[in-house]
């Protein structure tokens, strides 16, 4: 009978000990402090909802919907034609990410950086899946700058095969 005391106190001492220390870990102001790249992505779920503007004058559609319990951002574009483009963007440690789903059938990676004002995030290109010469090139960048709560713009580009830059502004209101 004394031996079952005796371990069933080690026991539960035992499994206490994890939980304290966790507990711990969560009251210490730099495990608390969100870093500046959870901060840029925080500022980027804000954008969650839908916008209307257009692209070189042809009227586009953008949702955003943040996903995935809030680790994960997806933008969706549509215009006038079949193309529907999605994008997820995430946080992978201490970057910024975000994986456009092309329609011409490349999934390019692009890496963020925030401005000092924090107002601007510029994603360029590290590498894609799935690039074929003869799908005619890949997005190289995106920037977001957010100008107020229902007004953001985007600024796509598109590296062409011979490395030529295409692509221009999208100038966005939320509808809601």
């Amino acid at each position: 009978m004394k031996y079952k005391h005796i371990l069933t106190l080690g026991l539960a001492l035992a499994l206490s000990l994890p939980a304290a220390a966790q507990s711990d870990t969560q009251k210490s102001p730099s495990a608390a402090a969100p870093s500046a790249t959870q901060k840029a992505f925080d500022k980027l779920k804000t954008l969650a909802g839908s916008w209307e503007g257009s692209f070189e004058g042809v009227p586009m559609q953008v949702t955003l919907r943040v996903t995935s319990m809030g680790n994960a951002l997806m933008h969706e574009m549509r215009g006038a034609g079949p193309e529907d483009p999605i994008s997820m963007l995430t946080v992978d440690g201490d970057r910024l990410f975000l994986t456009h789903y092309c329609d011409v059938g490349n999934q390019p990676r692009m890496v963020g950086t925030v401005s000092p004002d924090g107002k601007t995030i510029t994603f360029n290109f590290i590498d894609a899946t799935n690039l074929q010469p003869s799908q005619g090139g890949h997005m190289q960048s995106a920037v977001f700058t957010l100008v107020d709560a229902d007004h953001h713009t985007e600024t796509w580009t598109f590296a062409m095969a011979d490395g030529k830059p295409m692509g221009g502004l999208l100038d966005l209101r939320r509808t809601k």
